[in-house]
């Protein structure tokens, strides 16, 4: 019998739904920029999105943590209806995401950003603050702790006390993804996380996913243009186009999708490999 420590990739994505979206529509205006989509993650698998620009990826994505309304349709992750909830109730349920452009604290170390996400976990009201009461010290403490393990974690323990715009265009990734995960979610979605990576810095984020979903028991949502990289992690991929869904499956499945090649290199395209 296989044990949940050796599950495989493919036997992971039959689990139940960690986050499923039901016939999300989003409009702007006159503009259909999603339509009609639905969307499963199950429980400890890595899923991508892909498509073309402008298919409606990134708006999928806000739409799943609170940053734009749906026009109808719905999203719950675990048991609870999220639907249009405000983005840090989402997170506080269970959610985290990085961004495509870089958001940190520039002046703040690279500790300090990590426990700014640990804010709204902390039960030290004004008065133990101020006063620094024993309670307050030892929820500091923790804070730095927790910060610190998930700084080596990531691989950037040695930067702890560095500035935040002082670190590589990696490293500040790996920051991002740091302050995300003391969030402690169930769900963490990665918007390109590659993008201005070199294929070395690439493979190693590849292998650090792995590493994530294994010994932080996540579920991965990943928005991704390399596509060695999206083939190499996902479970199950899922093709945007134009805002609404063209195609789902396997890897295998995705590469050989005569729509999906279409999408990508257009109709003289067809026959290549997407």
């Amino acid at each position: 019998m296989t044990t949940a420590s050796q599950e495989t990739p493919r036997q992971a994505a039959d689990a139940p739904p960690k986050l499923h979206a039901d016939n999300i529509t989003v409009k702007f205006g006159g503009l259909v920029a999603v339509n009609d989509v639905s969307f499963t993650i199950p429980d400890r698998s890595v899923v991508s999105l892909i498509g073309p620009n402008g298919a409606g990826k990134t708006t999928f994505f806000n739409v799943l943590t609170g940053l734009y309304r749906t026009t109808s349709g719905r999203v719950v992750l675990g048991d609870k209806d999220i639907t249009n909830l405000v983005p840090h109730r989402i997170a506080g349920l269970g959610m985290a995401r990085t961004f495509q452009n870089i958001r940190l604290f520039g002046l703040m170390t690279a500790e300090e950003n990590v426990k700014v996400a640990m804010h709204s976990q902390l039960r030290s009201g004004p008065f133990h603050t101020v006063v620094r009461t024993r309670r307050q010290r030892r929820e500091e403490l923790q804070a730095r702790e927790f910060a610190r393990e998930l700084l080596d974690f990531v691989g950037i323990g040695k930067f702890a006390d560095e500035y935040a715009r002082s670190l590589s265009y990696g490293d500040q990734r790996r920051l991002e993804i740091a302050r995300a995960l003391a969030l402690r979610p169930s769900v963490l979605l990665l918007d390109e996380p590659t993008a201005g990576m070199n294929p070395q810095e690439s493979a190693r984020f590849t292998d650090f996913v792995h590493r994530l979903r294994a010994e932080k028991d996540l579920s991965v949502l990943l928005i991704e243009h390399d596509m060695s990289v999206v083939m190499q992690l996902s479970d199950r991929i899922t093709v945007l186009d134009r805002g609404e869904k063209i195609a789902e499956g396997g890897p295998d499945d995705i590469r050989n999708d005569e729509r999906v090649i279409e999408a990508y290199l257009g109709k003289s395209g067809r026959g290549k490999s997407a």
